[in-house]
């Protein structure tokens, strides 16, 4: 798979990702309290918003890169 594939295959799911789910969400563990043999952890869940535009545009170019053909020189 050559990079120009990958990088349209990455954009095509970012762009799909942005569009289905308005955005990139992950969660994070901490500890808040650590006293002895007890802990307290909390859980946070962050959000990369992104906006529809963007998703689309990042869909387009990778379906671009992806269905165009590379020219080659001979």
């Amino acid at each position: 798979m050559t990079p120009r594939r990958i990088v349209g295959a990455v954009l095509v799911a970012v762009g799909l990702i942005s569009l289905i789910w308005g955005g990139i969400s992950w969660t994070t563990e901490e500890t808040v309290i650590d006293i002895g043999p007890f802990e307290a952890r909390a859980e946070e869940r962050e959000t990369l918003p992104l906006p529809p535009i963007i998703g689309g545009l990042a869909l387009a170019g990778g379906v671009v890169l992806l269905v165009v053909p590379s020219r080659r020189r001979v």
